[in-house]
């Protein structure tokens, strides 16, 4: 046991001050707080950091004989939006309305022509080379379209609250069936706790994966590199095989936890920024709204998953006595892992699926998949155990596998031995 503890000290500290690890990490890091950032970011380099500064541009609006209509319109256009700023001509000066085009005085300009067959008159816009922007379109025929509606009602005699109810949008309400047994429910918590869900998982699963590549890498790497280099000679008469194997794996799992604390760390940090605590909120997303329990899951799972993983990689870097010939060796593990990452990232938006149920129970699988049920479906506590006791008895099989596959095949040297060689040479070995 000591010398257990002694590899896995000696592997931690070794790996957590090599430039590959602090390079790697700083470089995730900056993107992490990129990627944070990048929209406060985008706003600063064009300019549109400060939307009070932001000047609105001025259309033309030539009213002629709808005084009125004109007057309704920049009423409900100033309800709709603050980007765009009308100015009144009473006439159609085509001279003066080009002259003030030409002269940035206005972007544009309206006018209303009656149309045969309707009470409402059609509305013509003109512009310049860029013609009429989606926004400015949207809000004109949102505005128009309360400012008819308002014009039919009052002909049919209705009431400020009728006309009120035509005009109020429909609501649409999402409930699960548990929702709706349960009576009423707080609707804007809801949808906070279900948005910081997503991330969470989302997070969560990206960051399972990565972790288990780099140090999946380092463990079957480190193993390769000892053994072609002939130190794994000399460590093996005062540290036997196995505590190497469980050292390292230790080792890595514990370097894995770190670099996961520092990246939170640093996702808190770029969070509680000033400008993000605003689009946090103008998202709906409340970090208090995270569920505690989905954390713990995902950290057990994921210790799990990493240990499934990283005995498999040592027993394959164990049997290669070449670097040269590792990438080729480890690609079945990593296409494992890669169908594991996309199974999980491309179902969050169907938690529910069958593939993610089937998945579920798969050691291999699991540790992301249960994630996404759990966070974002609806998942029975006994599948959720199930998938816990199945992945633990995995890790108990595949463990003893690698173990006798690493004891022996730290001391196999030449070319990559066969299944039949191996299974023999592991008949010799007694666990």
């Amino acid at each position: 046991m000591n010398n257990t503890w002694t590899v896995i000290r000696f592997t931690f500290m070794n790996k957590v001050k090599t430039k590959s690890f602090l390079v790697t990490t700083l470089i995730f890091a900056i993107l992490l707080s990129v990627g944070i950032n990048l929209p406060y970011l985008i706003q600063l380099f064009t300019g549109d950091g400060d939307s009070g500064s932001k000047s609105a541009e001025r259309i033309g609006l030539v009213y002629g004989q709808q005084q009125e209509l004109a007057t309704e319109l920049d009423s409900s256009w100033g309800e709709l939006t603050t980007n765009y700023e009308l100015v009144r001509y009473d006439t159609e000066d085509q001279q003066v309305l080009s002259q003030d085009m030409n002269n940035g005085i206005i972007e544009g300009y309206l006018k209303f022509e009656a149309q045969e067959g309707s009470m409402f008159p059609a509305v013509i816009y003109t512009a310049g080379d860029d013609g009429m922007d989606i926004e400015f379109q949207s809000n004109l025929q949102a505005a128009l379209q309360i400012i008819k509606t308002r014009s039919i009602a009052q002909d049919l005699n209705l009431t400020d609250e009728q006309i009120n109810e035509i005009n109020a949008p429909v609501q649409v309400e999402a409930r699960s069936i548990d929702a709706d047994n349960a009576g009423s429910t707080d609707d804007s918590a809801f949808s906070a706790a279900d948005a910081m869900d997503y991330v969470v998982v989302y997070a969560l699963v990206i960051l399972f994966f990565f972790t288990l590549m780099s140090t999946g890498n380092m463990i079957a790497s480190e193993v390769t590199t000892e053994k072609s280099s002939r130190i794994m000679e000399i460590l093996i008469t005062s540290v036997s095989p196995l505590s190497q194997m469980f050292g390292k794996v230790i080792g890595m799992l514990l370097l894995g936890l770190f670099q996961i604390a520092m990246f939170g760390v640093v996702v808190a940090v770029n969070l509680m920024l000033p400008h993000n605590v605003e689009v946090l909120s103008e998202l709906n997303l409340d970090i208090s709204a995270i569920d505690p329990s989905l954390l713990v899951l995902g950290l057990v799972f994921y210790i799990l998953g990493y240990f499934l993983y990283a005995v498999l990689y040592a027993a394959v870097g164990s049997i290669i006595s070449r670097t040269e010939d590792l990438g080729q060796a480890i690609m079945p593990l990593t296409m494992i892992a890669l169908v594991a990452f996309y199974i999980a990232i491309f179902s969050l938006s169907t938690p529910n699926s069958t593939l993610l149920k089937v998945s579920s129970f798969i050691p291999f699988t699991s540790p992301t998949t249960i994630l996404v049920r759990a966070g974002l479906g609806e998942v029975p506590m006994w599948e959720i155990a199930a998938s816990l006791i199945i992945l633990i008895v995995s890790i108990l099989v595949f463990g003893w596998l690698s173990a006798k596959i690493y004891r022996t095949g730290v001391l196999l040297y030449g070319k990559r031995p066969s299944l039949k060689e191996l299974m023999k040479a592991m008949k010799a070995y007694k666990m």
